[in-house]
C-alpha cells in the first residue's frame, strides 16, 4: 500500500511562520486583509473559502469575503474589483475561478492589481512564472505542489512528470515550474490521445482536471507519485479529488488525500503571498 502524504503538517509549518509575520506587521500598525470574491455559491467554492477563513483566524489575517450575485454584470463586477484595487486596507484579492461565461476573464485579469493579485490572475505576474522568475505571486495551487515536493523529498529531477490539465490557473504554471526544477513534463488533457497510457508512462501524475474521481488504477504506473489537485463534492456531498483514491492507493508509492492534502497547503501560499503583499504596501 502507498503512502498518504497528509499536508496538514506542512501546511502547519507554514502557517506558524505567517502567524509570526502577521504579528510583526500589526504591531508597525499594519492589519493583513485578504479580500476574498466569489461570485454564486458553488459548493466547492464555499468549501474553499471556509477553509481560507478558518486559516485567516489562526494567523491573525482579516479575510473579508465579497459575495456576488451569480448574475452579477460586467460592469459592477469591474467596479467591484477597481474598488479593491484602491483601498489601502486590502493587501490581496482573491477572485474565485472560474467565472460565470457573462463575466469576461481576458479583461479581468487585466483589471485586478499585479500588486493585490495574490492568485497571480494578472498576466503581469504569470509572466514571470513562465520565465522562471518566482520572486512575485507565484499561482497558490501549483506552488502549493511544488513546496508538498520538496517538504516530503519527492525528487523530481530528470523523471517524467504528467500534469493532467492545462488550465492557467493550475496545469500551464505548475508545468513551468516543474521545468525549472528540471523535471521532463508532459501535460496532458481532454484531447490528449490514449490518455491513460500517457499518464501510466509517468513517475509523477498531477491530477488537475476537475473531474470527481476521474482517474483510476488504469492511469497510474506501479510505484507512481500521485499528487491529486482536485477539488469536487461527490454525490453524497463530501469533499472529493480528481483521483479515486481506494482504487490507485495499491498502486502509488504516495499519494495525496483529499481533503487533507494539496489544498492544505495551497490556503498556507494563499496567505503568505498576503503577508507579502501587506510588506509592499507598508
Amino acid at each position: 500500500m502507498g503512502q498518504v502524504l497528509d499536508c496538514r503538517e506542512a501546511a502547519k509549518i507554514f502557517l506558524e511562520s505567517i502567524k509570526k509575520d502577521s504579528l510583526d506587521l500589526k504591531n508597525k500598525g499594519i492589519n493583513p486583509t485578504l479580500a476574498i470574491v466569489r461570485v454564486g455559491k458553488r459548493e466547492d467554492d464555499i468549501a474553499y473559502e471556509k477553509g481560507i477563513l478558518k486559516n485567516c483566524e489562526k494567523v491573525e489575517i482579516t479575510g473579508k469575503v465579497h459575495e456576488c450575485h451569480e448574475d452579477i454584470d460586467m460592469n459592477s463586477f469591474v467596479r467591484l474589483i477597481k474598488e479593491l484595487n484602491t483601498d489601502a486596507s486590502v493587501h490581496g484579492i482573491l477572485i474565485f475561478r472560474p467565472l460565470p461565461r457573462h463575466l469576461d476573464e481576458s479583461i479581468i485579469k487585466h483589471i485586478i492589481s499585479p500588486d493585490k493579485d495574490v492568485d497571480s490572475m494578472n498576466p503581469l505576474n504569470l509572466a514571470k512564472v513562465f520565465e522562471g522568475d518566482l520572486e512575485g505571486y507565484s499561482p497558490c495551487t501549483p506552488a502549493a505542489v511544488m513546496e508538498i515536493m520538496k517538504h516530503f523529498n519527492i525528487d523530481i529531477k530528470g523523471k517524467m512528470v504528467a500534469v493532467l490539465g492545462r488550465s492557467m490557473v493550475v496545469g500551464k504554471p505548475l508545468s513551468m515550474m516543474l521545468l525549472k526544477e528540471d523535471a521532463t513534463v508532459m501535460i496532458c488533457h481532454s484531447k490528449t490521445e490514449n490518455l491513460k497510457e500517457a499518464a501510466a508512462s509517468a513517475d509523477v501524475v498531477v491530477a488537475a482536471i476537475g473531474k470527481a474521481r476521474f482517474i483510476g488504477a488504469e492511469y497510474i504506473r506501479q510505484g507512481a507519485t500521485v499528487i491529486d489537485v482536485g477539488i469536487n463534492v461527490d454525490e453524497n456531498g463530501k469533499l472529493c479529488g480528481d483521483v479515486d483514491f481506494e482504487a490507485v492507493i495499491d498502486k502509488a508509492s504516495y499519494v495525496t488525500p483529499v481533503p487533507g492534502g494539496v489544498g492544505s497547503v495551497t490556503t498556507a501560499v494563499l496567505l503568505k503571498n498576503v503577508i507579502k503583499g501587506a510588506k509592499m504596501m507598508r
